[in-house]
């Protein structure tokens, strides 16, 4: 089980080992996509960026980053996840719509 503690909404969740965050933030009414990406999100297959996140605590806790996060997120800092990529697998923070 792990921890998931929303910054932003100041709600923690609890998930199961391996779950997908975006599923779990989904699952629990944490809205993680601006206005662009409710409209135009690729619907969690990791091919349209829109689900970025900044994981604040707990890294070791998640999922190495995918090939699909290593070509969108060339750019971003190292803690910034797609929230559709990643799983988890402990407690971690994080912040939505960074």
């Amino acid at each position: 089980m792990g921890n998931i503690n929303f910054i932003k909404e100041n709600k923690e969740i609890v998930a199961a080992n391996g779950a997908n965050l975006r599923l779990a933030a989904m699952q629990n009414n944490i809205d993680i996509y601006k206005v662009w990406g409710k409209m135009m999100n690729c619907g969690g297959y990791g091919q349209c960026g829109t689900c970025i996140v900044e994981i604040t605590e707990g890294m070791e806790n998640l999922s190495p980053r995918t090939d699909a996060e290593n070509r969108l997120l060339k750019r971003k800092p190292d803690n910034y996840r797609l929230a559709c990529q990643t799983l988890v697998h402990g407690p971690v923070s994080v912040i939505t719509k960074p």
